[in-house]
């Protein structure tokens, strides 16, 4: 099926979609302010005296229009697409997330085509790659390109539960990695590689990554946001202000007079070193209590 021809707005909202979230709101702020010092900069008082100049002052105008239109709708494409991004980058952290946690057997199994990529790219976003995702369908060729340190890498998800990915994938995608440039390349699938396939990877720096190792690679990977969220939360938890609980210790009256009572220390006898509560009156009232 051909793709449906985007406008221009469709085209600035995927790009902003494609970028960081804060990117994305970062260039909103530029185009806004460029767009705006044009629109906003006043008319040549010079007046036209021929066709060219005619033709200068009419494109300059035009020009301004355009400025005084796009400093409103490019931005707030900006906007859209760094929403949009940032959408897609909690529902990529939550399926790891819950893939991560399932207890079935095979989870990556039973995802869709599009969330088996959206797991992938989560997963080399992890490693610190900058992913970039290309497949328009279910099986577009290169569905991701990761770049990390000026170098680009190829990768091609294979979502099949049943068949195994053989060597005609892993050629295909070395003549892509050749002719794009690229240091290296991934297939990964849900299921399982032919031992031709393996073999015709080794030497060629092509990783083939089937479902068990994917499994435990996202574990891994989340197991360690965790442990890094509980490091974070006890440093936070140091980090608080003490508080200090200060009990003062009201005298109680004495139970002979009613008179207030002071801490006072036995010096001889059996309680000797010990503290008590004795009369303010003494020696005219002989009073105590124990100190609690």
């Amino acid at each position: 099926m051909a793709r449906r021809k985007q406008n221009v707005f469709e085209d600035l909202v995927e790009l902003a979609a494609g970028m960081p979230w804060w990117l994305g709101l970062l260039l909103a702020l530029i185009s806004y302010l460029v767009l705006h010092f044009f629109a906003s900069e006043p008319p040549n008082a010079v007046r036209a005296t021929n066709l060219d100049q005619m033709g200068q002052v009419a494109a300059v105008q035009l020009y301004r229009t355009l400025a005084a239109i796009g400093q409103y709708l490019v931005p707030f494409a900006f906007v859209i697409g760094a929403g949009v991004s940032a959408i897609g980058r909690m529902k990529r952290k939550a399926l790891l997330e819950e893939t991560a946690k399932s207890t079935a057997s095979e989870p990556v199994k039973s995802l869709s085509w599009r969330e088996f990529e959206m797991l992938v790219g989560e997963m080399f976003r992890n490693k610190g790659f900058s992913v970039t995702e290309t497949a328009k369908g279910p099986d577009g060729g290169v569905d991701l390109e990761l770049r990390k340190a000026g170098e680009l890498s190829l990768v091609q998800c294979k979502q099949w539960r049943a068949t195994k990915v053989g060597v005609s994938v892993v050629r295909e995608l070395f003549g892509v990695m050749a002719a794009r440039g690229a240091v290296s390349a991934y297939v990964v699938t849900s299921g399982t590689f032919t031992e031709e396939a393996r073999k015709f990877s080794r030497g060629r720096n092509i990783i083939l990554i089937d479902g068990k190792a994917l499994e435990r690679e996202i574990r891994r990977q989340a197991k360690s946001r965790s442990n890094i969220t509980d490091i974070a939360s006890a440093r936070r938890e140091r980090e608080r202000p003490m508080q200090t609980v200060v009990v003062l210790d009201t005298p109680p009256d004495c139970p002979n007079c009613g008179a207030s009572m002071v801490k006072r220390v036995a010096k001889q006898g059996s309680h000797a070193g010990k503290a008590f509560w004795g009369c303010s009156r003494f020696p005219k009232c002989r009073g105590t209590r124990a100190l609690e």
